[in-house]
C-alpha cells in the first residue's frame, strides 16, 4: 500500500529518537565520570576498594556506552527518514569506540584513565551532535 510522506511525523519521530540518545549518552558520561573519579583514587593511593569501584563503574559505563550505540542508531534510521532536511546525519562509527580494560598496577591503571578519558570525550562529542540536530529538528517544526 502506498503511505504518504508527514514531514512533521518524521520529525517528531527524529527527535523522540534524539532525545532517547541524548539521555543514555548523558548517563553514559555519567558514569564515565564517576569511573574517572574512583580511577584517580586508584592511582593515587587507592586500595583493592576503590579498584573494585572503578572497575565497576566502567563497566556501568561500557554498558551505558551500548545503549548509546544502540539509540544513536535508531536516531540516524529516524534522520534517515526525514526527506528534505540535509545535514541530518549521525555517523555512530565515528563515536563511542570506547573500550574498557581490567588490569592491576600502577602502569595498567594510568592506562585504563586514559581510555575513560577518551571514552569522556567520545561522549561528549556526541553529545553536541546530537544536541544541534535536535536543534535543528526543533526549527523545522
Amino acid at each position: 500500500m502506498y503511505s504518504v510522506y508527514n514531514r512533521d511525523k518524521e520529525i517528531r519521530e527524529a527527535i523522540r529518537a534524539g532525545e532517547c540518545a541524548l539521555e543514555s549518552l548523558k548517563e553514559a558520561q555519567r558514569q564515565l565520570n564517576s569511573a574517572g573519579s574512583w580511577g584517580l583514587v586508584d592511582i593515587f593511593g587507592g586500595n583493592t576498594i576503590s579498584g573494585l569501584m572503578k572497575h565497576m563503574k566502567v563497566n556501568n559505563a561500557s554498558r551505558c556506552v551500548d545503549d548509546a550505540r544502540r539509540n544513536l542508531a535508531a536516531f540516524r534510521d529516524e534522520l534517515g527518514d526525514i526527506r528534505d532536511i540535509e545535514g541530518l546525519n549521525v555517523d555512530i562509527d565515528g563515536f563511542l569506540t570506547f573500550a574498557d580494560f581490567f588490569f592491576d598496577g600502577f602502569v595498567a591503571d594510568i592506562f585504563v584513565q586514559s581510555k575513560i578519558r577518551k571514552g569522556q570525550q567520545q561522549v561528549q562529542e556526541a553529545i553536541r551532535r546530537v544536541e544541534e540536530i535536535l536543534r535543528s529538528l526543533r526549527s523545522y517544526k
